[in-house]
């Protein structure tokens, strides 16, 4: 890198000095002392859906946080409580493809989780080439800091690396079945798999410190829908009478796991001891058919909606593919952590419609424009 570390840390001071109070003074900036309890975390993509939720359980439990964001698919306020504590949350304005920057802030950093990632279904079909650069590069450049600065990463994958695999039991060892390279819905997949790959490079050619985890089915308060994210749209849609949209038949099932259970596994994670290079699975066991899933989300609700069914390819268009069922094996995550998940779907169901309805409830404020990026990914859901 031709830029030099006086560069560097001088283009970290003006970001970090130019955090600041968001337009609804929800967020205050904190302050750049350290503190002297607790580990202090990088969490890229610590904004968004599950980013945010692990941000709130670091700091209640003690430890410093510093959130690095582009806000391309994360919210400010998904930081408000956690922002308030202290001053034990930095917030860093930036993308993960900003070498320089992820740099400056892994140095501050005891320990990386690394969760920024360009997901979604629709935005993988639509726009699989943003989906690659944005998985691959971010994920190099943020285990290449860790590696530098010899600090512990947790990387976050996902179920979606067993491909076309269905079985109940999936163990972390199983083999991974990916479709063909052409077919975009494949393209998330094989940069997490690129991902997982580089961590075991990393791991056993320079001895990193890296553990992987591997989400199924994340869902909860804060999780937007409008990246084909099933959950938060069926409960949009439910609040608003419209018709629960449903692509194919309804027989396809997932295992919903809350969101308060997976960062819970992924805190437990970052304490305790293991194998370093280990990966671990992060979900329930029970799947749940996306039909039922659709009646339940009208049950809890009290909607009057029906259920509309939608062939893929209208959807999607021609040669996407839909999986049937993935259900994993976390005996190596209970055995490391004691790990147990402790909400229902129908409980989730619950805290998806309280948080849906609130931010209906609150009034619409206008934003100052933005300054432009170098380039925008979406937070990991």
């Amino acid at each position: 890198m031709s830029t030099t570390q006086a560069e560097v840390a001088a283009r970290s001071a003006h970001d970090i000095s130019n955090s600041y109070q968001d337009t609804n003074n929800m967020y205050l900036a904190a302050s750049d002392t350290r503190l002297d309890t607790g580990n202090t975390y990088l969490i890229t993509g610590g904004a968004g859906f599950i980013g945010s939720h692990l941000t709130e359980q670091l700091v209640a439990r003690g430890d410093r946080v510093i959130v690095l964001d582009d806000f391309s698919g994360g919210s400010r306020r998904n930081l408000a409580d956690a922002a308030s504590k202290g001053g034990r949350v930095r917030l860093v304005e930036g993308s993960v493809l900003d070498a320089e920057l992820v740099d400056s802030c892994t140095r501050d950093a005891d320990v990386c989780v690394h969760m920024a990632a360009s997901l979604g279904v629709t935005r993988i079909v639509e726009h699989p080439l943003e989906t690659l650069l944005a998985n691959v590069r971010g994920t190099d450049i943020v285990m290449e800091a860790a590696h530098r600065h010899r600090r512990r990463l947790l990387f976050a994958s996902s179920s979606e690396v067993y491909g076309k695999r269905m079985a109940t039991g999936l163990t972390e060892d199983a083999d991974c079945t990916i479709g063909a390279p052409n077919r975009s819905r494949w393209s998330y997949a094989i940069a997490k798999q690129f991902g997982e790959s580089l961590a075991n490079a990393y791991t056993q050619d320079a001895k990193a410190d890296i553990v992987t985890v591997r989400f199924f089915n994340v869902v909860g308060p804060r999780q937007n829908g409008a990246y084909g994210m099933v959950l938060p749209r069926f409960v949009e849609q439910a609040l608003a009478g419209q018709a629960l949209t449903i692509y194919g038949d309804g027989s396809q099932s997932r295992c919903f796991t809350s969101v308060h259970d997976a960062v819970s596994a992924v805190a437990g994670l970052l304490v305790s001891d293991g194998p370093r290079g280990a990966t671990y699975n992060v979900g329930v066991s029970d799947p749940v058919r996306v039909d039922e899933l659709a009646r339940m989300v009208i049950e809890r609700v009290g909607s009057s909606s029906s259920i509309d069914f939608i062939p893929y390819e209208r959807a999607y268009g021609s040669g996407y593919e839909e999986l049937g069922r993935r259900v994993p094996d976390t005996t190596a995550l209970r055995a490391r952590t004691g790990w147990e998940p402790t909400r229902t779907v129908e409980q989730t169901i619950d805290e998806v419609a309280a948080w849906q309805r609130q931010q209906a409830s609150r009034p619409v404020r206008g934003t100052p424009a933005r300054r432009r990026r170098r380039r925008s990914i979406v937070i990991a859901a």
